[in-house]
């Protein structure tokens, strides 16, 4: 897949050993992985969450227009996440996301449930993760960045026995004529399979089922972590969303672990040890 940042995750060297090993114990807080110049690690303490806000105003607010820079950008769900941090050697932060670790029959209580109706999920078995508010530094362009992250997920995921992984995959910008291409592609491409997306929960915007974009233009339109989810066979809703708030448009996007194709789940699961 062009542009897809995870599709080399075998040839990333460079990667030491996990700073956690065994049983993976102890992920609540602590190093999870590191290489020759990334750290990755889950907050620790209120100061690390709220650095990791700092980054979440910088790059969803301050850096589109939406507001001044210094603030923090905030919701009632970030006291209910862990929070995956990506930072340099020298500390600084890189990249941050949240993640929601919930039981199947609880996965209306999550953030996406606020725009979707996930009762058809409900029945999902074991745990459920979303995550959510991910970013990375304006101007950085480091694919390790987001190789580390994934591997750092994926400890993660294996440690809470996750089945699957979801959230809202947003787009910059509310307009859906800004990424027609790319709806289309995901509305004739990877919709979810029949009676197993989620209801619709007030005014949605429907994915155009023509599918007649150009699978490279498509993808290229779409945001980096999106691509990740469609790669691991992920599949989205058959609608969008509006977010006004934040001026951007999302589809529910989420991936069924067990079915994530071999190569990609041994290549991920390479490097989180």
């Amino acid at each position: 897949m062009a542009g897809d940042p995870v599709a080399n995750l075998g040839r990333a060297a460079g990667f030491s050993k996990p700073l956690i090993s065994g049983a993976y114990v102890g992920l609540e807080t602590g190093h999870l992985l590191e290489t020759g110049h990334l750290v990755a690690r889950l907050a620790e303490g209120p100061q690390d969450v709220a650095r990791a806000q700092e980054l979440r105003h910088l790059c969803f607010v301050a850096a589109r227009g939406l507001g001044q820079p210094g603030g923090r950008e905030s919701d009632r769900f970030d006291d209910l996440c862990s929070h995956l941090l990506v930072e340099s050697a020298q500390g600084q932060l890189l990249a941050a996301c949240r993640l929601l670790f919930l039981p199947g029959l609880r996965i209306t209580e999550s953030y996406s449930a606020q725009f979707y109706d996930l009762a058809p999920l409900q029945k999902t078995p074991g745990t459920v993760m979303e995550l959510g508010r991910f970013c990375t530094r304006p101007g950085e362009k480091d694919p390790a960045i987001l190789r580390l992250s994934w591997a750092a997920i994926t400890r993660l995921v294996d440690a809470r026995g996750v089945s699957l992984m979801f959230g809202c995959s947003s787009f910059p910008g509310a307009d859906p004529q800004l990424h027609s291409a790319a709806l289309a592609h995901l509305g004739h491409n990877h919709a979810a399979p029949p009676g197993q997306g989620p209801a619709r929960k007030g005014q949605v915007v429907d994915l155009p089922a023509d599918g007649g974009a150009d699978p490279r233009t498509a993808l290229a339109a779409m945001p980096a972590l999106l691509r990740s989810y469609l790669a691991m066979g992920g599949w989205v809703s058959d609608h969008a969303v509006i977010d006004p708030d934040l001026d951007t448009l999302h589809v529910f996007t989420a991936v069924e672990v067990a079915r994530i194709p071999p190569a990609r789940a041994r290549a991920l699961r390479a490097l989180a040890g």
